[in-house]
């Protein structure tokens, strides 16, 4: 039998996973904050011979999560983890910089709890010789995005912990992958005011996440192109890259 984690399962990108992996011989734990969407993802996932369990949590309570985490992996063993939760907002309009109280929220739940989360169960899976652990980052980490800074820096956290996580336990059997995708049409990411370019669904999301998991590639970015802007990003020099991120302009809500 085996045994997948998924948080952020009650959001779209979350659903279209646990949908991925829902077959007979596997035991999928869906972790997320609204409970009645859990029930509603869990049945879908028994109508497809899988074994669901619901665990209703809210990430920003980071320590709770982290043990419940291990108490999970202590009653049987979690072979793959994929960490999808995640939150994103912008600075109100007419702000000069975020609420602090929103940049403390989307610092613990897009990287603390995640970060947290990995690093106990990476240890607990190098102990045991195997894993794969798969954090869900997103392109916006590239960017210093003065409108997003919370949201961009936090994925910028999350990505280069992923990339130090993977050298650190890539010699004990365990493998992490970071997947940063753009634009995936969710209900919460159509929430999110402005244009959102080569948007995607989240099944097909799904697909490249399973298949980059499968494959034990380090780090995907999807779509391609937005590969091609972090690296547009890169070669700018500073002046022209501060003075162009500068005059982004945030999303009218």
């Amino acid at each position: 039998m085996r045994r997948i984690l998924v948080t952020g399962a009650s959001g779209g990108l979350g659903r279209a996973i646990v949908a991925h992996y829902a077959r007979p011989g596997v035991e999928l734990l869906l972790w997320g904050r609204d409970r009645d969407r859990l029930e509603a993802t869990a049945a879908l996932c028994r109508s497809a011979g899988a074994i669901a369990k619901v665990r209703s949590l809210d990430l920003s309570m980071e320590e709770a999560a982290v043990a419940a985490l291990m108490a999970e992996d202590a009653e049987d063993a979690i072979d793959m983890a994929i960490f999808a939760s995640g939150l994103g907002d912008i600075r109100a309009q007419g702000a000069l910089v975020e609420d602090p109280a929103l940049v403390v929220r989307l610092g613990k739940v897009n990287f603390v709890a995640p970060a947290a989360m990995a690093a106990a169960l990476a240890d607990a899976m190098a102990r045991r010789g195997e894993g794969r652990i798969v954090l869900i980052g997103s392109a916006a980490a590239f960017h210093a995005l003065p409108f997003a800074a919370a949201y961009a820096g936090t994925k910028a956290g999350l990505a280069r912990f992923a990339e130090a996580l993977r050298l650190a336990v890539r010699g004990h059997g365990v493998g992490v992958t970071l997947v940063s995708p753009g634009f995936i049409d969710t209900a919460s990411g159509r929430k999110v005011p402005g244009p959102k370019p080569m948007i995607f669904s989240p099944e097909k999301a799904a697909a490249i996440i399973a298949r980059a998991a499968e494959r034990k590639q380090a780090h995907v970015i999807t779509p391609r192109m937005f590969a091609m802007l972090r690296l547009f990003d890169r070669l700018l020099p500073a002046f022209l890259r501060d003075r162009l991120l500068a005059s982004l302009t945030p999303p009218q809500r």
